[in-house]
């Protein structure tokens, strides 16, 4: 009996020092290799907010192999991506009330799909699938729209998301030699 008393003993210390120690320092390396940016854009009555882990080419093919066509990504690396509005906007005749969502995507050849989710996860995939699967909740998507791709004409080594264009502002999310452009009006 005191033996399983000190191996339950030893079994929740070590949970709490990898909870406490292990998991930080795993973000604080990942965050090495996709540095967290933010993108802001306040004209015209809008006042957006993107945050996002902002992965490296390094030599990969990226969409369609990295990471794959048809399958939703957390659209960046680390945690997901978020899209903070500070009023309602429409997005391609869908209205976004004023909040915080995360931001996620399937890629495809030739458009794709853009996804805001009022959900925010902790982390953008599940530890289970070895990051092949995202934590999203498809029943909290609040818009779902299909964009064209656009090629860049020389890859673009991070991934990038900003800000173009006034009326309607275009959210740009580009990396290697693809870029999409989601039109936002208030």
């Amino acid at each position: 009996m005191k033996m399983l008393k000190w191996i339950l003993i030893v079994l929740v210390v070590l949970g709490v020092l990898f909870y406490f120690v292990g998991q930080p320092y795993l973000k604080e390396q990942t965050k090495k290799n996709s540095p967290e940016k933010t993108a802001t854009y306040k004209e015209g009555g809008l006042d957006l907010t993107v945050k996002y882990s902002s992965p490296f080419k390094k030599e990969r093919e990226i969409f369609g192999k990295l990471v794959p066509y048809g399958t939703v990504w957390r659209t960046g690396a680390n945690e997901p991506t978020t899209f903070t509005t500070a009023s309602e906007i429409q997005i391609m005749n869908n209205k976004l009330p004023a909040g915080t969502y995360s931001l996620w995507t399937t890629p495809g050849e030739d458009q794709w799909e853009i996804i805001f989710n009022k959900e925010v996860p902790g982390w953008g995939v599940t530890i289970w699938s070895g990051g092949k699967e995202t934590s999203r909740n498809p029943d909290k998507d609040v818009i779902n729209v299909m964009v064209p791709t656009t090629s860049l004409s020389e890859p673009l080594e991070s991934f990038t998301i900003a800000f173009e264009g006034k009326d309607p502002a275009f959210l740009t999310l580009a990396w290697d030699q693809t870029k999409v452009s989601i039109p936002i009006n208030n």
